[in-house]
């Protein structure tokens, strides 16, 4: 790993890159055992509808406040894997201090304070809050508390995401959609612990139990309201009601899954062979112009020139490739340091 130490101009640029990666903040340098002088590096990349972030340096404090909420607020929730060091962080009325391993969430939109100490190194997610299947409205009771590594569900996904890192950014896992749904699928499971019982409430586990069901057979043309109510012993109303209550709607949420797996399979390219109507057909659409113009009005291009334009570029979708690193895609300046001063530890 690579330390860049800045002068003040260069921090100041390094905490506006910062700023550019994930959400406005204020980053804050901080003298720790003896450093004088900051130092850090970023790396930046998706994966799918996943922002990932990978940050290393000296100790600093970073700020989410109501002003730079105010510049920008994507709706996103970012999750902190603890790779090295130590650190702090708080939101709401709640903190943490995490130890190596440990994973916290907290939702960019709302104030924040996160504190790292020297010779720190943490692994970023950012995806949409709407990617959590669990109530939207009920994201602030998961924020600032800390998934260990050693302890229940954290245990498993800890090794997964510190897994998932290091095959990325060595080359040896090739990054695809499942990866992406298996990542959030696995901080769900975390921050729910037991997701047929959100928080004591019978109607949380049953919203769960159809969004499942839907996720099982949303390539049934017939799938709709009243399938997804009968199969969960309940009425229509009450269905709806507590979709609702999310903010979203259950013939929404069918859409939003089906469409999902729809661009999965366009980006898949051991499916190039297969023809768009039999795709969307795969998902549910079986009336093909139907299935391209909801694809178009989702992601901004017909299913055709969607799949032609992701094969063309991938790199535009995936983590970059720039000779710096088989994954990440590292910013010019880090690039230039690792270049000069070659493999260091």
């Amino acid at each position: 790993m690579i330390t860049t130490q800045f002068s003040d101009e260069e921090f100041g640029k390094w905490r506006d890159e910062i700023a550019s990666a994930f959400v406005p903040v204020n980053v804050v340098p901080r003298v720790e055992g003896g450093n004088e002088q900051p130092a850090g590096v970023l790396t930046a990349g998706t994966l799918g509808s996943l922002q990932i972030r990978e940050v290393s340096g000296s100790a600093i404090d970073v700020y989410r406040t109501p002003a730079t909420i105010r510049r920008s607020d994507p709706g996103l929730v970012k999750v902190v894997l603890l790779l090295r060091g130590h650190g702090w962080v708080a939101q709401r009325d709640r903190q943490a201090v995490l130890g190596r391993g440990d994973i916290i969430v907290y939702d960019t939109s709302e104030p924040y304070r996160l504190r790292l100490g020297n010779d720190f190194t943490v692994f970023v997610m950012m995806f949409p809050r709407t990617a959590l299947k669990t109530p939207v409205n009920r994201v602030s009771a998961f924020t600032a508390v800390p998934i260990r590594a050693d302890h229940g569900v954290g245990a498993v996904v800890s090794p997964f995401l510190t897994g998932l890192r290091h095959g990325l950014s060595a080359g040896s896992l090739m990054p695809n959609h499942r990866f992406e749904e298996a990542a959030i699928d696995l901080i769900c499971a975390s921050l729910c612990d037991d997701a047929t019982d959100i928080n004591g409430a019978p109607g949380a586990a049953i919203l769960v139990s159809a969004k499942s069901f839907i996720d099982t057979h949303h390539g049934d043309p017939m799938l709709n309201t009243s399938m997804v109510a009968a199969a969960h012993h309940i009425s229509t109303r009450y269905l709806q009601k507590l979709f609702a209550d999310t903010g979203s709607t259950v013939a929404g949420w069918i859409k939003e899954r089906r469409l999902e797996r729809c661009r999965h399979d366009l980006e898949d390219r051991s499916l190039l062979r297969d023809s768009i109507g039999a795709l969307g057909a795969r998902h549910g659409y079986i009336d093909s112009a139907h299935f391209s113009r909801l694809f178009k009005e989702r992601y901004g291009l017909s299913p055709r020139a969607f799949r032609e334009q992701f094969h063309a570029n991938p790199e535009h979708y995936l983590l970059g490739h720039d000779g710096c690193s088989p994954s990440f895609r590292f910013s010019s300046s880090t690039c230039a340091a690792q270049r000069g001063r070659g493999n260091e530890p």
